[in-house]
């Protein structure tokens, strides 16, 4: 997913050009990106940590990534000074007005999964949009687990034996 996406206009609304830049703008607004004092360009880790972050923020979702993933995390994270990568799991293509994401999740056992991914979808592309001003083509989901909760801890103490 390195390549950039090319940007068309998605909507029905009419496309004009907008002064000497050049910029194709829908629906004859313009661009927050662009302007007569100079361009921003957005990064691609950036739109994954802001997606990344969203995404975590969904009651439900248990954790992001696959397997793989999860368990690199999971070592980097005891490395001292180590830290959550945020970005874990999200993958982003950024074009100049436009972007899309693809999230992979692990769920909590018991929440509708279709509920869940409306959810992250809504949130991703709200926060994505509002703090990039880049629009969301498509946020795609693969739930790869479902997460139970047993309710052991991990440092729980060994059952007392059986025998004697």
């Amino acid at each position: 997913m390195a390549q950039a996406r090319t940007d068309s206009p998605t909507s029905t609304t009419s496309t004009t050009t907008s002064g000497s830049t050049g910029l194709a703008v829908s629906g004859g607004g313009s661009s927050a990106l662009d302007s007569p004092q100079g361009r921003t360009t957005i990064a691609d880790t950036v739109v994954s940590k802001i997606a990344g972050i969203a995404a975590r923020d969904v009651v439900g979702v248990h954790a992001l990534g696959g397997s793989g993933t999860r368990a690199v995390a999971a070592l980097r994270e005891r490395i001292p000074g180590g830290r959550t990568n945020v970005s874990q799991g999200v993958a982003v293509e950024v074009g100049e007005r436009q972007a899309a994401v693809d999230v992979d999740i692990v769920a909590e056992y018991g929440v509708a999964i279709a509920d869940l991914a409306a959810g992250i979808r809504q949130n991703v592309i709200s926060a994505v949009e509002r703090m990039t001003g880049l629009e969301v083509t498509e946020v795609n989901i693969v739930v790869h687990d479902v997460y139970l909760d047993t309710g052991e801890e991990d440092d729980a103490p060994a059952e007392a034996p059986r025998v004697q």
